[in-house]
């Protein structure tokens, strides 16, 4: 059983994610510690509650993190990919354009998971230390929460079993500039500072997650088959695969005939703790860029050379995801999912 802490900002692609550890056999996910990004903390708060009740998993820890970046001002959130509420506007009581600064204050009366008393930080390194070299970090945000538990506790690294992250990329175009994906943008200097730990470190970045693509078929058939999971994932992905199919590939491949589909991102970094033989990977020392045009830049020394500035020197490797078995990835979501969902 692998003991799992998965740190969030749902997002649609968040809640497969969260229903991905959910419904595993060989996933206790311990909590989820809650930080901003696709929407405010106070909505991601909101919407990690709502995820785990609708899908009968109350019992799972809440802590809520970081509001803002760690040096850096706060970007736009992206409600233009998952919607005004952040679940694809299928939250109670939202409505599509309500400002995401205004609608945390909707249905207050709903139930939901509780929020521990903890921040996520500290809840964080209470949990590391109360099994050591137990629980895995999986971190699908921004990375302000592991960052601010690092700088609290250096001796983190140590703790944990390892850190899987889903953002950056390295061949792939980014997302969120040519050369940047919105994880790393969203706080450069906190990613940075974690690949200067020596830790088990894994990216799970658009080089990998961007090959990794959920068509409608496959939506509908967890409506169909996977209880309330599948029916909270085909709800929410409405409005995220609409996204697709109007701007990147996606929206070529639909002008070409392909059914509307979307990105798993998210559920991406759980497969890689999951099934890593899935995935082909490259070892280097990271820097995350702070600042100028290439900011939010994953930058890795693939080669080991000596080179003329020294800003990767003394850096441990990380390892990198590189190419991903798609197909085998995108079949273990969906029959996990299918086989053993909660509700």
């Amino acid at each position: 059983m692998k003991k799992i802490i998965l740190d969030t900002d749902p997002g649609v692609d968040d809640a497969m994610a969260i229903a991905y550890a959910l419904t595993h056999p060989e996933i206790e996910l311990m909590a989820l510690t809650v930080v901003f990004g696709n929407i405010n903390i106070d909505f991601a708060t909101r919407n990690a509650q709502y995820i785990l009740n609708e899908l009968g998993a109350t019992d799972v820890a809440v802590a809520k993190g970081a509001a803002i970046p760690s040096v850096q001002s706060p970007l736009p959130h992206a409600d233009f990919v998952h919607g005004a509420d952040g679940l694809g506007n299928v939250y109670p009581g939202s409505r599509p354009g309500i400002p995401a600064t205004t609608a945390a204050s909707l249905n207050p009366d709903a139930k939901h998971a509780k929020v521990d008393a903890l921040d996520a930080a500290d809840f964080i390194i209470n949990a590391a230390k109360e099994n050591p070299g137990e629980i895995t970090l999986v971190a699908v945000g921004p990375l302000t929460n592991i960052a601010e538990a690092l700088r609290r506790e250096p001796e983190l690294p140590g703790l944990v079993a390892g850190l899987v992250i889903m953002g950056g990329t390295v061949d792939e175009p980014g997302n969120v500039s040519p050369v940047a994906e919105a994880n790393f943008l969203n706080d450069p200097h906190a990613a940075d500072a974690l690949f200067a730990a020596d830790w088990p470190t894994t990216i799970v970045g658009l080089d990998v997650t961007h090959k990794i693509m959920l068509g409608d078929s496959h939506l509908k058939s967890l409506d169909d088959r996977a209880g309330e999971s599948g029916k909270l994932i085909w709800e929410s992905s409405r409005f995220y695969v609409d996204f697709y199919t109007n701007s990147g590939a996606a929206k070529e491949a639909a002008e070409q005939g392909a059914e509307p589909q979307c990105a798993m991102h998210d559920a991406a970094a759980i497969a890689a703790v999951i099934i890593p033989d899935a995935f082909t990977m490259v070892r280097g020392a990271a820097r995350v860029v702070h600042d100028g045009i290439a900011i939010g830049q994953l930058a890795l020394d693939r080669k080991g050379y000596a080179y003329a500035i020294p800003h990767w020197n003394n850096r441990p490797p990380t390892s990198v995801c590189m190419d991903v078995d798609d197909v085998r990835v995108r079949n273990h979501f969906l029959q996990t999912l299918i086989d053993h969902h909660l509700r």
